[in-house]
């Protein structure tokens, strides 16, 4: 599974903290997945992450 997220992102910090194993805030203040491919123990948290985004700005592939 791969993560992205797009230019929708209002950098509201919920995906970094719901699965800071995959997200995290850079540094203009908006979220980034750093790993690639997101790792089998982590794709369940990475799901919650997308789902609980606000603007949906999380994709999973």
């Amino acid at each position: 599974m791969k993560a992205y997220v797009d230019e929708n992102c209002i950098g509201c910090g919920a995906c970094a903290s719901i699965c800071p194993e995959v997200f995290r805030m850079n540094d203009e203040g908006l979220a980034e997945a750093y790993v690639d491919p997101v790792p089998s123990e982590h794709e369940e948290g990475a799901q919650e992450a997308a789902d609980s985004c606000p603007v949906d700005a999380i994709h999973l592939e």
